[in-house]
Parts: structure tokens; sequence; C-alpha cells
């Protein structure tokens, strides 16, 4: 099972797990978010593979996608409300959204027992994301720990694996793995504030971190920004 929101981490995860897995279902989350073009990105991505990559293509199991309005509720940031992207007193900018990680993780699990998966991979990063608690290899690993006390099937050994294959990567790595993957970063959303049409502001810094990533790699950056 695999949390893909159609960004550039969540897609290569995708990647990475087609190319080692006999069968991946995804998930996605709706909970108001304001980029939630990434939603429609996330279905022209499956699309493709279907169509160019027969060889992953018939291990594309169900797709998941999971309203949660009540996260967007509870969240006053410029994720989910019409404010400017800046840094609170805390540090940590005000695009981190309070348990989202949590939220996610818990829901993913739970539909992988459902669904009778036993690996769940996710995107997070630890190293390009501005000291974000819940992109840790210790709060992964601890998530871990909780799900398989959670469910009778963990506690009788059948484990549930939380990977997370991107955690200590640049996004320089990132790109350049997706790239070997066959990844087609045009099709993806990673801008925090894009239009409608999918277009990036080229400001905040996912699309700084995603630009510089492009420049560094040595490939040429696919994003189409606003005007």
């Amino acid at each position: 099972m695999v949390l893909f929101s159609g960004g550039q981490d969540s897609t290569t995860c995708l990647a990475w797990a087609l190319a080692r897995y006999a069968r991946v279902e995804t998930v996605a989350f709706d909970y108001g978010q304001r980029h939630a073009v990434e939603l429609d990105c996330r279905l022209q991505v499956l699309a493709q593979i279907k169509q160019q990559f027969p060889a992953w293509a018939h291990k594309l199991g169900q797709d998941h996608l999971l309203p949660i309005p009540v996260l967007g509720a509870i969240s006053e940031t410029s994720l989910t409300r019409e404010k400017a992207i800046e840094i609170e007193s805390s540090g940590l900018p005000n695009a981190f959204v309070p348990g989202r990680n949590l939220l996610f993780l818990t829901l993913a699990a739970a539909l992988a027992y459902r669904r009778d998966l036993r690996h769940l991979v996710t995107g997070v990063c630890e190293t390009d994301y501005s000291g974000y608690p819940d992109c840790r290899p210790e709060y992964i690993a601890a998530f871990e720990t909780m799900a398989n006390l959670a469910t009778k099937a963990g506690v009788e050994g059948h484990k549930l694996s939380i990977h997370a294959p991107l955690i200590d990567l640049s996004k320089t790595e990132i790109i350049r793995a997706g790239a070997a993957l066959g990844v087609d970063y045009s099709l993806t959303v990673s801008c925090y504030q894009a239009d409608n049409d999918g277009r990036a502001c080229g400001v905040c810094d996912s699309c700084r971190l995603r630009a510089e990533g492009f420049s560094a790699a040595g490939l040429p950056d696919p994003t189409v920004y606003q005007s």
C-alpha cells in the first residue's frame, strides 16, 4: 500500500514499490488541501503507468481516495487556509499540518490490514523538510511498533512493515532514483500553492527544493510555473 498523493516524492515511492512487489495498491487523502489539484495529477500518473509500463500495469491494484475533512477543519495552516507561507514562532513553517502523517499512516495501516497487505510505503523525507517532527526515522519506527500492537495479526507475528525509502535522500538523489525507474515528473505536482491547472508558484519551499533538485541532478525541470 503506497501513500500516493501525486507529488514528486510519492510518485517515486510508487515506482519503487512497483519494482519490488507483485501487487501494489495506492491511497490518497482529501483533507481540504489548497493544492488539491495533486489528486487529479495522481490519476494521470496511474493512467500513464497502465498505458506505458506493461511490466508494472498488471501489478497495480485498487486505488483508494479517502475524504478526511476533519483534518482540514482543525488545521489553521497555509496548506488548508488562504494565508501566506511563513515561519511560525515554533521555528516550523505554517505549511506544517499537525497530525497529518499520524492520521495518514493510521488510516493507511487500517486499510492495508483490510486489504491483506503487509507493506506500507510512505514518501516522508527527513533531509528536505523544515524540521518536521513526523518525517524522522524515529517517528516511522515508533509508528510501525504501535501499528503492530493495534491488530491481532501484528500481535501474532504477521507484522506490518512501514517503508520510507526516501527518508535519508536529498531531492537530487530522489529525482535521480525516480528518473532511473522511468518516472515522468512532468505529471507530478509538488507546489503548496499550485493553481487549478497544476501550475506551480515557484516561490514556496517545495518549489525551491524541487527546482534545486533537478538542477543538481543535471536534468531539465519539467515543472510548469505560473506566469
